[in-house]
C-alpha cells in the first residue's frame, strides 16, 4: 500500500508542542507520537528535523515533516527553504510539506516543490486558496491541504470556524486532498471528511496541553 492510500480516509495527528513549552522536546515529541498511532492516528506531522529524527525510529505510520521559521523578511514559516526541505528529507520524512502561497521567501515555491520531489519524497503543499493548489499540483505536488486558509493576509477573518468551502474546490481541482487548520472536534473532523476531503489533520487539540486547558479554564471562567 502506497502512502496516500495509508493516509486515505484517516487521521493525521500534528505533534506539535507550544514552542519553548515544557513539553517541547524531542523525546516528548516522539512520545506524543506514539501515542496518537496507539490511539489510531494513520500518520504524523511532525516540526522540526530532531524532533523528526527521535520519532522516526519508534513509529511505523508515514510521518509529514515540516520545519517553522520566524523570517525577518517573509512571513512565510513553513519550510522556506531547499535546505530545510533536504534537511527533512534526511531525517526520515516520508512527505514534506511547505508554503505553497505566493508570498516571498527565501527560495521560490516551485524550487522547493522541485527539490522535494528530487528528493524520493512525497510533497504537501500548505494552502490558503485554491489558486496556491492549482499551482501546487501543476509543478507536481502529492497533496493540497487547507492549512493556511485564514493565516494570511488575504484570507484572515475573525471567523474561527474551518473552511470547508476549500475544502470542496479543492477536491474540483483533483490529487488528494488534506483538511488542516481548525478541526478541532471530532465532529468537525468528521464534517471535512464529508465535504469532500481524503484525510484530517489536526493538532493543537491533540498535542498542545497548554492551549486546551485555556479552552477549559474560560470556558469556567466565562461570567454566568
Amino acid at each position: 500500500m502506497n502512502v496516500l492510500e495509508r493516509l486515505r480516509g484517516g487521521l493525521v495527528v500534528s505533534c506539535q508542542p507550544v514552542d519553548g513549552g515544557p513539553m517541547d522536546r524531542p523525546e516528548i515529541v516522539a512520545a506524543m507520537a506514539q501515542a496518537a498511532v496507539a490511539g489510531g492516528a494513520a500518520a504524523l506531522r511532525i516540526e522540526g528535523v530532531e524532533n523528526l529524527r527521535a520519532t522516526r525510529p519508534v513509529v511505523e505510520v508515514p510521518i509529514i515533516g515540516i520545519v517553522k521559521r520566524d523570517l525577518p523578511d517573509s512571513p512565510v514559516r513553513i519550510t522556506p527553504t531547499i535546505a530545510d526541505a533536504q534537511a527533512l528529507i534526511a531525517a526520515g520524512a516520508d512527505i514534506v510539506a511547505y508554503d505553497g502561497t505566493a508570498r516571498p521567501r527565501p527560495d521560490d515555491r516551485d524550487a522547493i516543490l522541485a527539490a522535494i520531489r528530487a528528493g524520493g519524497v512525497l510533497a504537501m503543499t500548505d494552502c490558503a486558496e485554491p489558486d496556491d493548489g492549482r499551482a501546487a499540483l501543476s509543478g507536481g505536488a502529492a497533496i493540497i491541504g487547507t492549512t493556511l486558509s485564514g493565516y494570511t493576509a488575504e484570507t484572515a477573518t475573525d471567523d474561527d470556524a474551518p473552511d470547508l468551502a476549500l475544502i470542496g474546490r479543492f477536491q474540483a481541482l483533483g490529487g488528494f486532498v488534506m483538511a488542516e487548520g481548525r478541526f478541532n472536534t471530532p465532529e468537525l473532523a468528521r464534517q471535512a471528511i464529508l465535504a469532500g476531503a481524503d484525510a484530517v489533520t489536526v493538532g493543537s487539540a491533540l498535542t498542545r496541553l497548554e492551549v486546551v486547558t485555556g479552552w477549559f479554564a474560560d470556558a469556567i471562567r466565562r461570567p454566568r
